[in-house]
């Protein structure tokens, strides 16, 4: 088929492209790659990884062999760019994965934990008390793709209330009061280290 189109046109356009979406995939692949590795998805990063090489492979070759193209430089670089971007876009699309939700607030927190586990979630009530203040911590450990439901749950309980999302690498499957008691545990600790970097 390229035959049939001049060389101009093969050399500065279609190739170029070809090089940039191959980049743009690859590095796009790589990306979900090392998200789905630090979310201790071991079988299918290493699936992920074979494509990635593949692809990579294909577009350092068509770059090998055009070594004097300074225009395929150019798609190459611009091919990672974008494959960055669009991988972080794609995997927040997809919301794979787990998070803890911690809120710290003043208020007592009885009808927010109510309305957390009307709405489906687990969700576990801690007192901590300060030099001055008493203030309340609420952990919850959802799906990624609830995050914004959960969110608008708090700020209709307190739209001044205090929280924290961070990634969990893995959740085991427990009993809502064993779960409670490793929240629990995992406060204290926390609690501990804290008090340390305040001395």
């Amino acid at each position: 088929m390229l035959e049939f189109i001049s060389p101009e046109v093969v050399n500065w356009i279609i190739i170029p492209l070809l090089i940039c979406i191959a980049r743009i995939v690859d590095v796009t692949i790589g990306t979900l790659r090392i998200i789905y590795v630090s979310k201790g998805m071991r079988f299918l990063a290493p699936i992920l990884g074979f494509f990635e090489v593949l692809i990579w492979l294909l577009a350092i070759t068509q770059i090998m062999k055009n070594l004097t193209h300074w225009i395929y430089y150019v798609a190459y670089a611009l091919g990672f760019g974008l494959g960055t971007f669009i991988g972080i876009y794609v995997e927040e699309r997809i919301s794979v994965g787990h998070v803890i939700i911690r809120i710290i607030t003043r208020k007592d927190v009885t009808e927010l934990v109510d309305s957390l586990r009307e709405a489906g979630y687990r969700a576990t009530r801690i007192e901590s008390q300060d030099e001055t203040t008493k203030s309340h911590i609420v952990f919850t450990i959802i799906k990624r793709k609830d995050i914004k439901n959960v969110i608008s749950i708090i700020k209709r309980f307190n739209p001044k209330a205090f929280f924290s999302v961070e990634d969990v690498k893995y959740v085991s499957h427990v009993k809502a009061g064993d779960e409670e008691k490793l929240v629990r545990r995992k406060y204290l600790h926390f609690s501990k280290l804290f008090q340390r970097k305040g001395k």
